[in-house]
């Protein structure tokens, strides 16, 4: 049987044994036919507050929190209808904040892309950058002791907003919704502190938990710290479309959106596999292997131990050189010496979490990657096994083995039935 794997823009097509093949996909919805006509209504009957129009009143300033380019959020068909809520206010009144957290700063180019030429030639645009401690301000600390510093512009902004799209994610639980504040608008320490060896080894911190677990708890505090006036949440599908749309009261729309992605993308299964073929879900999610770390964490969902994980993540930004996650992957010789290291008390770097978790999934099975811009040194001296031919690393397998295959990577969530 052949399928269709999200890798880089094109795809990329496989040819699999029928028998022994089990393909899961995201319960698939077709986009909203009108979406902007969605967003408006949405904007304009909220949940759990006023109409954005209301609330926003001349002569306040205004801040936007969106993705950066490593989401696939539809913030060029949601930003304009947005933003046309907003036409009462002279544009100098608002500022867009690129959610970056550790990521690196987004192009002009990324940025016409993501918001469209008209958004981004018409209003102020701000890469968030949360390793300048004079962007940042300090706002308090939570009651687990983690010192919230925030982007100054949108702490001193009359009117914050928060845009995202909502799907699982493999430690905090669910994207969107309060991700929007910390770690995006988050200085670096605060991001340290939440993405630490406790956090992210704690059993909790994982796809679709989120009350419980200690990232996503404290994510929630720090957003009602911060003070969000208004949320718009999205949930997409495959072609990146829009599939529902809320906007009002941060959490309550963040609730909506979960249950939405919770049944959609999370898809059950009676028993572990020998392999799991997975991805990134594509551009521009398979961009680098720091990324890729999601594919094969919903891959680990359903391997056996000592089973195979392929993922096919395109990577054509690389590993990628800036942050030290490549680093920290080089400074040790196995998936067991990093996790010793990271765990080591006082251990503070840059990207450790993606590290930590993709060590964690090789001590539960061998990871393989097939990648078009990593060289095979690259791949190994990143502790993974690279590949040609994916069929011949699933053939080697053996003829019995029994294959799990995730076309659109994180975008589904597979678990085994018997353990939730």
């Amino acid at each position: 049987m052949k399928v269709k794997l999200a890798y880089g823009r094109d795809g990329l097509e496989v040819d699999l044994p029928r028998e022994r093949t089990t393909v899961i996909e995201p319960t698939y919805v077709p986009g909203l036919p009108d979406a902007e006509g969605a967003i408006r209504t949405a904007l304009r009957n909220p949940i759990g507050t006023a109409p954005l129009r209301q609330i926003v009143k001349q002569g306040q300033s205004v801040a936007i929190s969106v993705c950066d380019i490593t989401r696939p959020m539809p913030s060029r068909t949601l930003l304009p209808v947005l933003l046309g809520e907003l036409r009462h206010l002279p544009p100098q009144d608002i500022t867009i904040l690129i959610a970056t957290g550790t990521h690196r700063t987004n192009t002009n180019e990324e940025l016409a892309e993501m918001l469209g030429e008209d958004v981004v030639g018409k209003y102020r645009v701000v890469n968030h950058d949360g390793f300048d401690d004079d962007l940042l301000e300090k706002i308090g600390s939570t009651e687990a002791g983690i010192e919230v510093s925030l982007n100054r512009r949108w702490v001193e902004s009359d009117v914050r907003i928060t845009t995202g799209f909502v799907e699982p994610h493999f430690f905090a639980g669910f994207s969107g919704g309060p991700k929007m504040v910390a770690p995006g608008l988050a200085g670096f320490p605060t991001i340290m502190r939440l993405h630490d060896a406790a956090m992210i080894g704690h059993p909790d911190a994982r796809f679709a938990v989120t009350v419980g677990n200690p990232i996503h708890d404290a994510i929630r505090e720090i957003a009602g710290m911060s003070g969000v006036d208004f949320a718009v949440d999205v949930t997409i599908n495959r072609e990146h479309r829009i599939t529902s749309v809320y906007a009002g009261e941060l959490f309550a729309v963040h609730n909506a959106a979960r249950a939405v992605a919770r049944r959609l993308a999370m898809q059950p299964v009676n028993s572990a596999f020998d392999v799991v073929l997975t991805t990134n879900s594509g551009y521009p999610l398979d961009q680098n292997l720091y990324q890729a770390v999601k594919g094969m964490s919903a891959a680990a969902q359903v391997v056996r131990d000592g089973g195979r994980i392929i993922c096919a993540a395109e990577c054509s930004e690389g590993i990628p050189e800036h942050g030290q996650y490549r680093r920290i992957l080089a400074s040790r010789g196995s998936p067991a010496e990093l996790l010793e290291m990271i765990q080591q008390p006082g251990f503070d770097r840059h990207d450790q979490w993606q590290a930590q978790i993709q060590a964690q999934i090789q001590m539960k099975a061998d990871v393989y990657l097939k990648s078009g811009f990593l060289t095979p040194q690259q791949v190994a001296e990143a502790h993974l096994k690279p590949v040609e031919h994916i069929e011949d690393a699933i053939a080697e397998c053996g003829p019995d083995a029994q294959i799990c295959v995730l076309p659109e990577g994180p975008q589904t969530i597979p678990f085994i039935a018997s353990n939730e």
